[in-house]
């Protein structure tokens, strides 16, 4: 039904809960959990790279900004969907329904590009370790966080610029939240439209993804052809890149896909999966990479336990262990190595 206040404002009723009568405060407690997870748990590990120098390298930089969109990602979402449950009609203002649409997939789209910058400073990290530095350098790390952030948002600014001025049909969403059911509200969208988004998930989604799979396989060849230590190296930096995006892209596939082909899906089954969509990816980013992420779970691990009962050699020789654990001096080493061989090979005997 179509709601109208005294601004005259549209509302849309959101139509994809379920029994939210009987479990609406089972619904608010769950998502007040998950979300305050969220935040504790990704401003925790994003505190940490910020904190501390040695995570001050193109990698850990990439994974706060991942975190970080993570973050933003919930905090369009949850406030919302919290106070619906909590509400007697849940329904939203299609300017604010279009605001969050947008938000959930210009942001949704920045992950996979994040992932992406990701993928390309493990393979520069791995793949031509003697030209990282001259590579990711400051300015190109800049430039690549800019661009995660910015071709999204220009990219689906232009549909939902169109979207405001198209006329209206329905006023039911069958969702828990505006989604790509914000399609399906309209008398009419242009084929232009529905071709500009195509032609815009295939360059904001698959070709990132096809990029990012393209790199971790030749990081596996290299690593396959060198001794064990780059192989174990490769494993530690690279597998929770890679469960992040299968994770990621597992989920988002239901929305982009089943979504548009408006597949016959109960109402339950669309609301778990919309529910998985909104939780997994930003509650399980900060764990994997706190866990996997060895300097970072060092940190973490520091952090918890206060460093309590270590003496003094035992700092040291942890200060002895960072250092060769850190990619930049081991850089920096094979550097001077490097720079030796070739003085010996060119200077005269």
């Amino acid at each position: 039904m179509v709601g109208l206040t005294e601004m005259n404002v549209t509302y849309i009723t959101l139509d994809g809960h379920v029994e939210i009568e009987k479990y609406r405060y089972v619904y608010f407690v769950l998502i007040f959990t998950c979300y305050s997870l969220i935040l504790s748990s990704n401003t925790i590990v994003f505190s940490l790279i910020v904190i501390h120098k040695n995570l001050h390298e193109p990698m850990y930089i990439f994974i706060a900004a991942l975190l970080m969109n993570s973050m933003l990602f919930s905090t369009a979402i949850y406030p919302k969907l919290m106070i619906d449950f909590l509400s007697e009609k849940q329904r939203i203002a299609f300017p604010v329904c279009l605001l969050q649409s947008f938000l959930f997939y210009s942001l949704s789209c920045s992950e996979f590009l994040l992932l992406a910058a990701m993928a390309y400073d493990r393979y520069v990290s791995i793949c031509k370790p003697l030209k990282y530095q001259i590579i990711m350098r400051k300015t190109t790390v800049i430039i690549l966080l800019f661009l995660a952030w910015f071709v999204p948002a220009c990219y689906v600014l232009v549909p939902f610029a169109k979207f405001a001025n198209l006329k209206l049909c329905s006023f039911t969403l069958k969702g828990i939240f505006c989604n790509n059911f914000v399609i399906y509200l309209f008398c009419f969208v242009s084929r232009a439209l529905v071709i500009y988004g195509l032609v815009g998930l295939f360059n904001i989604s698959l070709l990132p993804m096809i990029f990012i799979l393209f790199s971790y396989s030749m990081i596996l060849i290299v690593a396959y052809r060198s001794c064990g230590d780059v192989r174990k190296k490769a494993t530690q930096t690279c597998l929770p890149h890679l469960l992040v995006l299968i994770n990621y892209s597992c989920l988002l596939t239901y929305d982009t896909v089943i979504v548009r082909l408006e597949a016959d899906i109960s109402k339950t089954v669309r609301f778990v999966m919309t529910m998985q969509i909104i939780m997994c990816s930003p509650l399980f980013n900060p764990i994997i990479y706190g866990l996997k992420m060895k300097e970072i779970y060092k940190h973490l691990k520091r952090l918890f336990c206060c460093g309590r009962g270590k003496s003094t050699k035992q700092h040291h020789c942890q200060k002895i262990q960072d250092l060769f654990h850190d990619d930049s001096n081991i850089r920096r080493m094979w550097k001077d190595i490097q720079m030796i061989t070739d003085y010996n090979t060119s200077s005269p005997r």
